[in-house]
């Protein structure tokens, strides 16, 4: 596994013109919730895991993967970039957003646009308190400023209808540790190592990027370790992203 390194780029993003995304932003979420979905139909209803084998641990992760692909897409659909058609971007990113655990499309929106104009500040919804910048006092607030009391409710309902029907353990593997692990993995690689630390007094993102190594960028988090291009150039598509990676 590659060495997780960040740092503010030496030479600038490489600049990309604003493009019509057309119907591939679409194809792709359409992609990532299809893939998503059948996955997970047939973790829950079909397979029977060796637990000593190595293959249900690699389908956890491969299902990890593909909830991280849904809050991105419902990410993009935040800066208008799945579809110029307002209400499909929009239509897509709710299906996506409220798929990632009962997220509710909206109100994330509001907040991630307080989070690129107030980047780094108190104002900024992602940020830390300014006291206790670790890792798990900052995930707690991040999770605290999100997460509401009946996406609680319904994940808690969803996982007692789910284990009437499908094997207890195959909910708890497939459907709700991939979803936490998610979640970890969006803060960690789209929050904590872009915008901990000191930044220096130009840098008007306040934001670094992982070095270039497109696999792991998109293994990781569908290139979203490449943070200061995205906060950069928000227009881009998380799949165009890695071409402004100088």
């Amino acid at each position: 596994m590659p060495e997780i390194v960040i740092h503010q780029p030496a030479n600038p993003p490489i600049r990309l013109r604003p493009a019509p995304v057309g119907g591939t932003g679409v194809a792709i979420g359409g992609l990532i919730v299809g893939l998503w979905a059948a996955l997970l139909g047939f973790l829950l209803a079909r397979y029977q895991p060796n637990w000593h084998s190595p293959a249900p641990y690699l389908l956890a992760l491969l299902q990890t993967h593909l909830y991280t692909g849904l809050f991105i897409t419902a990410h993009d659909a935040m800066h208008g970039v799945v579809s110029a058609n307002k209400r499909l971007n929009n239509a897509l990113g709710t299906l996506t957003a409220g798929l990632f655990a009962f997220n509710w499309f909206p109100g994330m929106l509001a907040k991630h646009h307080a989070h690129h104009r107030h980047v780094g500040t108190e104002e900024d919804p992602d940020f830390h308190n300014g006291r206790h910048p670790g890792f798990l006092p900052w995930f707690l607030r991040f999770a605290w400023n999100y997460v509401t009391w009946w996406q609680v409710l319904l994940m808690a309902v969803t996982y007692n209808v789910l284990k009437l029907f499908f094997p207890q353990a195959n909910v708890i593997a497939f459907w709700m540790i991939p979803a936490v692990l998610g979640t970890l993995q969006l803060f960690f690689f789209g929050t904590y190592l872009p915008h901990r630390g000191e930044h220096a007094p130009d840098n008007p993102h306040r934001s670094r990027s992982q070095f270039r190594h497109h696999l792991w960028a998109f293994v990781s988090c569908y290139f979203f370790g490449y943070h200061y291009e995205h906060h950069d150039q928000p227009y881009l598509p998380w799949w165009r992203l890695w071409r402004a990676k100088a």
